[in-house]
């Protein structure tokens, strides 16, 4: 259904995007979607090491409330 991309279609996707953003703002653009897939790579593997861990039982936490005299 889908095929791969070859070497032209990559070098005409890189001639436009070079049109579109210009050459100054390509170094920001790359910097920025680095940045970006960094934070998204930490958040999955923390999201990932939070399911790995054991759950522990929510009861344990719990501090019973003080007894509130009601008022006849």
């Amino acid at each position: 259904m889908f095929r791969q991309l070859g070497p032209t279609e990559i070098l005409i996707i890189l001639g436009v995007v070079l049109l579109l953003f210009g050459g100054k703002k390509l170094p920001d653009l790359a910097r920025g979607s680095g940045q970006a897939l960094r934070i998204f790579k930490t958040e999955v593997k923390s999201l990932s090491e939070d399911a790995a861990e054991p759950a522990t039982d929510a009861t344990e936490d719990v501090v019973p409330a003080k007894q509130i005299p009601r008022e006849v």
